[in-house]
């Protein structure tokens, strides 16, 4: 059984005129992802990676989840490919996993996250909100071998407000 979190990046600042990688979450973000990862303590696996894509917005959202649950801030694994915007690469991704990890919890972007859970969930989403988390579920020991999963749990800032 293989198990994925994808969590979009917190709310962005497009106060300063900086290259998109480079932009901040604004105080909005900063809330939400707060807000959100308290509430998913309960439904993380009991060990697990963290990746995040290498934007600035998707980092700053990892680092405060991070802490909040109490994952040790080193050990998340920084990835040039998931500052990504497309589900396929998205995907690639994930399928180059090592098999020896069972639960990956993931910091990316739209549209490859809304697009890649409504390809692998079970339950359409018309949109990942920013800090959104949604936890897929797949009968395989291979990541390279994910097919439809089970969408087991989602988590938005307007649910939870």
């Amino acid at each position: 059984m293989k198990n994925l979190i994808l969590i979009r990046h917190g709310k962005s600042s497009w106060d300063l005129p900086v290259k998109d990688i480079d932009r901040s979450i604004n105080q909005r973000g900063i809330s939400d992802a707060h807000l959100v990862s308290y509430n998913c303590i309960k439904l993380l696996p009991s060990q697990f990676v963290i990746w995040s894509s290498i934007a600035k917005r998707a980092t700053e959202t990892a680092l405060i989840f991070a802490k909040n649950i109490n994952y040790p801030l080193e050990n998340i694994i920084f990835k040039d490919d998931l500052y990504t915007f497309d589900e396929n690469q998205l995907e690639n991704v994930i399928k180059s996993c090592n098999n020896s990890v069972e639960n990956i919890i993931l910091f990316g972007h739209n549209e490859a996250i809304t697009n890649f859970v409504n390809k692998f969930g079970n339950v359409f989403i018309d949109n990942v909100p920013t800090s959104g988390f949604v936890s897929l579920q797949f009968d395989t020991d291979d990541w390279n071998n994910i097919r439809k999963g089970v969408t087991k749990k989602t988590l938005f800032p307007e649910n939870l407000k």
